[in-house]
């Protein structure tokens, strides 16, 4: 006997989502990401009373900002399957033209324009030799990263560009919202170094593009799959290109706001960078293969890298000792993953 229309619709009804499960919701990249910070905040507030001071938080922020604004740029090269590891050159190259450009009087604009042009200009180079000569990208930027850093050897040598003017230097050295610690206001408005505060811009602008866009999906679609992608109307090439460009126009400006921060430059300057920004994406749930990842991810992993490293300094905990677990949290967070699946725990919804 055949059963009821009514039954038989309800057999057969889709659904336009799977219905939302806790379990679903707690396995979330980013709501493990979340756990982790808040528990770096917990045991760095027990051990070190100093952990929450607002002024010592902001001073921590200066250490990984300039990383931070770089790992964006990588998040999309990684989530459509390519990858930059020429950016730490970039910055170097990008910063020892700053430097001559302040001993020729350039002022405080002149030479963060001098930084981000030198680096699109690096930018554009790389995604010309992977778009133009359809050449790998880990192969290409391993070789513009000894070209770019092999050429600010060359030219600078041991020399160390120390003389910048001090309006540019304030920018780097200073807060760019100031308050006083007697101050009530700082509850509400904590002191903000300059270099996070456009990370914190940047987080916004990148996380809009990425996840309200059409293009934002277009970048989803070359990483699950280029070829489908590209028989689709995406324009595959154009985009790589495009984000090759501002991978070095970020480096630019790191390179920028690293050398106001630090009052002079070397040739070894961001020196083992990449890795600590591969880091950083990877941690914060950008797949390797492409495809998946969100932006919120890495703004996350950005602040429990940055906590966990300034928690452990504020101990006097050897900086070996920070890599080991570091290294040790980049694991686990990437074999969670591969765990909950071979133990059933993600299971589709029925």
């Amino acid at each position: 006997m055949n059963a009821p229309l009514a039954q038989q619709e309800d057999r057969y009804a889709v659904l336009d989502a799977p219905p939302r499960r806790v379990r679903d919701f707690l396995l979330r990249w980013e709501v493990i990401l979340v756990i982790l910070l808040l528990l770096t905040i917990v045991v760095n507030t027990l051990v070190s009373p100093y952990f929450l001071d607002v002024f010592n938080l902001a001073d921590a922020t200066f250490n990984f900002s300039e990383k931070a604004i770089i790992a964006l740029g990588m998040a999309l090269l990684i989530l459509v399957r390519e990858i930059d590891l020429s950016v730490a050159a970039i910055v170097a190259l990008a910063a020892m033209g700053i430097g001559y450009a302040a001993e020729a009087g350039f002022g405080p604009t002149g030479l963060f324009a001098v930084g981000i042009g030198i680096g699109i200009l690096c930018g554009l180079f790389n995604g010309a030799l992977v778009t133009w000569f359809s050449l790998p990208s880990i192969v290409v930027t391993i070789g513009t990263m000894s070209l770019f850093r092999g050429l600010t050897q060359v030219i600078l040598g041991d020399q160390a560009k120390t003389k910048y003017p001090q309006e540019f230097l304030d920018l780097g050295q200073s807060y760019f919202i100031k308050m006083k610690e007697t101050d009530i206001w700082w509850l509400f408005l904590p002191p903000v170094p300059l270099s996070f505060l456009i990370f914190l811009i940047l987080t916004v602008i990148f996380g809009l593009f990425l996840h309200k866009t059409a293009v934002g999906r277009q970048l989803f679609a070359m990483g699950s799959n280029p070829v489908a992608a590209r028989f689709s109307g995406i324009p595959v090439n154009r985009l790589r290109f495009i984000l090759f460009a501002v991978s070095g126009m970020l480096s630019g400006l790191a390179a920028a706001l690293l050398t106001a921060r630090l009052g002079s430059m070397r040739s070894n300057i961001g020196i083992g960078w990449e890795l600590d920004i591969v880091t950083m994406v990877i941690l914060g749930g950008v797949s390797i293969a492409g495809g998946v990842g969100s932006i919120l991810g890495v703004f996350l992993a950005v602040l429990v890298l940055g906590l966990v490293t300034f928690g452990m300094s504020l101990n006097n905990i050897p900086g070996q000792v920070v890599s080991v677990y570091i290294g040790a949290l980049l694991i686990a967070v990437i074999a969670i993953p591969r765990l909950v699946d071979k133990l059933g725990l993600r299971k589709p919804a029925p």
